[in-house]
């Protein structure tokens, strides 16, 4: 077990150290590109997303469908439907993302190249996050958010959600609705000419594949139908015994309470702390290797205040919608959860409700 739990580790840091190099190369942001779009009406970064939620929908489909890995054991496909929670949890992301220039794998990418902005960014978003896990924020979300839900028999994922009322299987459904929109969105991404360029192609296509093969490793290689020591069935390195693939909020509060409890021999690595250093190491060494890296300070009170509060806003909004750009908007919808595709539209509406009061803002100041 504790080989496995090793190589568990071991692999997730290397994907997690091309995920940021990624990133870092071909300047995949989220936040970037809702901002590309309401400023200047530019969709290629909009298109690298789509290209990468694409590839992880068709690689996670397949991966489920060949039995290879559980999509039920994740915390995507829970039979509570929490819609509002990932509708408000989704807009405080959003909106927080805009303020504090960027989402939470971009901070993390920033921080690897010198932005010491993102370091600032990075504790906001953390103290947010575990106030909300288990703080002060998490009374609202408990007790008043989360129980505004659908409840249902099963599974919430589409497929199962239509094998209960259909004479298909929800393996028949997850092909044809995963593979269907998949190939809709990959279509889409490369129906323009920009859409075909290097850049987006090795972004859109790296993140979405880094994303399925950390869903295999964590839910493959890291399965162990029966713990000997429990006797239940374990994912190795998981914090929450769940099938997993990336996310960046509640990791970075896991992440900050392993360092700040690094002596406290309970206090062990997971797969999200992992991907946390992983992601930071792989932008630092990419940026290091092409001389980007660049110490950035921040430029004032009101930059500040302005990433003190996105970081904070992205954290409580993170976990209430239980995911972040990629934990919801890759990572969620390749499982085809109705929860996640209402975090990922709600956290892009967030993002347009963050750039248009930004350039509000600097009409006012002109």
């Amino acid at each position: 077990m504790s080989s496995l739990n090793h190589l568990v580790l071991g692999s997730t840091f290397v994907l997690s150290l091309l995920f940021g190099a990624v990133m870092h190369r071909t300047q995949f942001c989220a936040m970037g590109s809702v901002a590309d779009i309401v400023n200047f009406g530019d969709w290629t970064r909009m298109r690298m997303w789509a290209l990468a939620i694409a590839t992880a929908l068709l690689g996670t489909t397949w991966l489920a469908a060949s039995g290879e890995i559980d999509l039920s054991a994740s915390i995507y496909t829970v039979p509570s439907l929490t819609w509002l929670s990932a509708l408000v949890g989704g807009v405080l992301f959003g909106v927080g993302m805009v303020l504090a220039s960027g989402c939470g794998s971009k901070t993390l990418v920033r921080l690897g190249s010198g932005s010491l902005k993102a370091l600032v960014v990075f504790t906001m978003l953390a103290v947010g996050a575990y106030a909300t896990l288990r703080g002060i924020t998490a009374l609202p979300r408990v007790y008043l958010l989360d129980r505004v839900a659908l409840q249902f028999a099963g599974h919430q994922d589409l497929p199962s959600l239509l094998a209960r009322h259909s004479a298909w299987s929800a393996r028949a459904w997850l092909l044809l609705l995963g593979n269907a929109g998949g190939l809709a969105l990959a279509a889409w991404a490369l129906a323009r000419r920009e859409g075909r360029d290097a850049r987006l192609l090795l972004g859109g296509l790296g993140i979405g594949a880094l994303v399925v093969g950390l869903w295999w490793v964590s839910a493959h290689l890291g399965f162990v139908a029966e713990d000997p020591q429990t006797l239940q069935a374990t994912y190795i390195g998981s914090s929450g015994n769940h099938a997993e693939s990336f996310t960046f909020v509640s990791p970075l509060a896991a992440t900050l309470n392993w360092l700040l409890l690094y002596s406290d021999s309970s206090n062990v690595l997971s797969i999200g702390i992992v991907s946390v250093f992983g992601v930071i190491a792989g932008s630092a060494l990419h940026a290091l290797a092409t001389r980007r890296f660049r110490w950035e300070g921040l430029s004032g009170l009101e930059d500040t205040a302005n990433h003190i509060v996105g970081g904070l806003l992205m954290g409580i909004g993170g976990v209430t919608a239980m995911g972040c750009t990629v934990g919801q908007g890759i990572t969620g919808v390749s499982t085809l959860s109705p929860t996640s595709w209402l975090a990922l539209g709600s956290i892009i509406a967030g993002g347009v409700i963050g750039v248009k009061f930004q350039a509000w803002r600097l009409e006012r100041q002109a």
